[in-house]
C-alpha cells in the first residue's frame, strides 16, 4: 500500500502528538501542526517530519498554512481537525470571534475549506475531533460569539458540537466528490487539556482525579482507527463516534437544517474576514 500523506492540527502534544506517533510509526507520511513552536519542532525533529506552526486564533495564519500545506502537499489522504481547547473565558481574537469558537470550529472550518480541492482529488478522509461535551452546547446561528450568553464550558459544548454540525453537513455537500467526514470524541484523556482555563474541567487535570483518565495513546485509538479503516465498510461517514462505534450526540446534531445554515453562516464569516483591513 502506498505510503499516504496525513495532516494533524493540534500534534504538538496530547492526542494530536499520539496518533501522529502511532501513524509514524506505521509508515505513514505524517504532517504536524501546532501552536507551539518549540514543542511542534520537538515532534517534528523526534518523528523526522514535516511540521508547521500555526495559532488558529489568528485566520490570516491558518490561511498561510493553507497556502503552505497546498505549495508542498499535492495529494492530502487524510485531514485530522484536532486542535482546540477550553479558553479562560470570553475573549474575542484579533479577527472579532469568541476564541473558543474561532479555535475549535471557525479556524478548521477555514483550513478544511481551503483545501478542498486538495482533498477531494485524493478522496480523503477528514477526522474532526469532538467531544461528549456537545451534549451541553446549544448553537445560536444569532449569537455565535456569545455576547448574550456565556460560560466556559457551555462555549465549548457548543463547539464540540459545531465539530459534528461541520462533519455532517461535510458528507452531504462533499460526499459525492470523495470526501468521507467523522467526529469523534477521544475520552477524557491526562493531557494538559484545560489546565489553564476557568473550566471545572481543568480540576480533574490537576488532581488525584488526573489518575484515573485515559493515556493520550488511549485517547488517540479512535482517530488512529478512523484514519486507517476504511469508510463505507469499517465506519459511516458523516457520523460522531465514541470508542470505535458509533454514539448519540446533542439532539442538534441531527438538524440537517441547522447544519446547512451553520456551513453559510461559517462561510460568511470567514469570507467577511478577508474584507478587514
Amino acid at each position: 500500500m502506498p505510503q499516504r500523506t496525513i495532516v494533524i492540527t493540534g500534534a504538538s502534544d496530547g492526542i494530536g502528538a499520539a496518533a501522529a506517533r502511532n501513524l509514524a510509526w506505521a509508515g505513514e507520511r505524517i504532517v504536524v501542526v501546532g501552536r507551539s513552536p518549540e514543542k511542534t519542532a520537538a515532534v517534528g525533529a523526534e518523528l523526522g517530519v514535516d511540521f508547521f506552526v500555526c495559532d488558529f486564533a489568528e485566520l490570516r495564519q491558518v490561511r498561510e498554512l493553507a497556502a503552505a500545506l497546498r505549495e508542498r502537499y499535492p495529494r492530502i489522504d487524510v485531514l485530522v481537525n484536532n486542535a482546540g481547547g477550553i479558553m479562560r473565558g470570553h475573549e474575542l481574537t484579533l479577527d472579532g470571534h469568541e476564541r473558543t469558537f474561532q479555535v475549535n470550529h471557525l479556524a478548521p472550518f477555514l483550513l478544511t475549506t481551503e483545501l478542498m480541492d486538495i482533498l477531494t482529488a485524493s478522496h480523503a478522509s477528514i477526522i474532526n475531533t469532538s467531544s461528549a461535551a456537545n451534549g451541553f452546547g446549544r448553537l445560536d446561528l444569532t449569537d455565535l460569539n456569545s455576547r448574550r450568553r456565556y460560560s466556559t464550558n457551555r462555549a465549548y459544548g457548543t463547539a464540540k458540537l459545531a465539530n459534528i454540525l461541520f462533519t455532517a453537513e461535510l458528507q452531504n455537500r462533499y460526499g459525492k466528490d470523495g470526501i468521507a467526514a467523522a467526529a469523534f470524541h477521544p475520552g477524557v484523556v491526562a493531557t494538559n487539556f484545560a489546565a489553564e482555563s476557568t473550566s471545572w474541567f481543568r480540576h480533574a487535570y490537576k488532581t488525584v482525579l488526573n489518575r484515573f483518565l485515559l493515556s493520550a495513546e488511549q485517547g488517540a485509538d479512535t482517530l488512529v482507527w478512523l484514519a486507517t479503516s476504511t469508510p463505507g465498510r469499517d465506519w459511516m461517514p458523516g457520523a460522531f463516534y465514541v470508542k470505535r462505534a458509533l454514539a448519540k450526540a446533542n439532539k442538534q446534531a441531527y438538524d440537517a437544517e441547522l447544519a446547512r445554515k451553520f456551513w453559510d453562516r461559517s462561510l460568511e464569516l470567514v469570507v467577511a474576514d478577508l474584507a478587514k483591513p
